[in-house]
């Protein structure tokens, strides 16, 4: 199964389902974003969520919506992120697993890996400024318990 987003192991971000008093819109970090993605999701904040995928990075929105049509909540776990940088951006692997939980009560574990994009502030003279943003990510089942399964950015 093919996601538009990554994951690391370094964080733990305990999402509780639709809590509006945990609003986190963070695009300061790579790990920052993925968070903030998730967080719209748990929050079933499907445009948000949207918003920080690269436009040619993701589905159009009605089918990324649709995938998560059955999800009551999620929980993710960041791994290390390994940053390159190239011609004015900067790419961070973020190995990532999530537990998502379904409206049924079942659970399912997801690992992977996300790739976000960093184009430099200084190269950038000309609207529209370009934020960071999830350029690639995969994420597929596992049988794993979710506190064991490691997320895979293999480079």
């Amino acid at each position: 199964m093919k996601f538009p987003f990554l994951a690391i192991a370094a964080s733990l971000l305990p999402l509780t389902a639709h809590a509006q008093d945990s609003y986190l819109d963070d695009r300061s970090t790579p790990s920052a974003v993925i968070e903030s993605l998730y967080n719209a999701i748990d929050a079933r904040q499907y445009l948000r969520a949207y918003s920080y995928f690269a436009p040619d990075a993701v589905a159009d929105y009605d089918s990324f919506k649709a995938g998560y049509q059955n999800t009551d909540s999620v929980t993710l776990r960041l791994g290390e992120p390994k940053s390159e940088g190239t011609a004015g951006t900067i790419y961070t692997h973020i190995p990532t697993v999530i537990r998502a939980t379904e409206s049924d009560g079942t659970e399912q574990v997801y690992t992977g890996c996300y790739l976000v994009a960093a184009v430099s502030s200084s190269a950038q003279d000309t609207p529209p400024f370009v934020p960071i943003r999830i350029a690639d990510g995969t994420l597929t089942p596992t049988d794993d318990a979710f506190e064991t399964a490691n997320g895979n950015c293999a480079q």
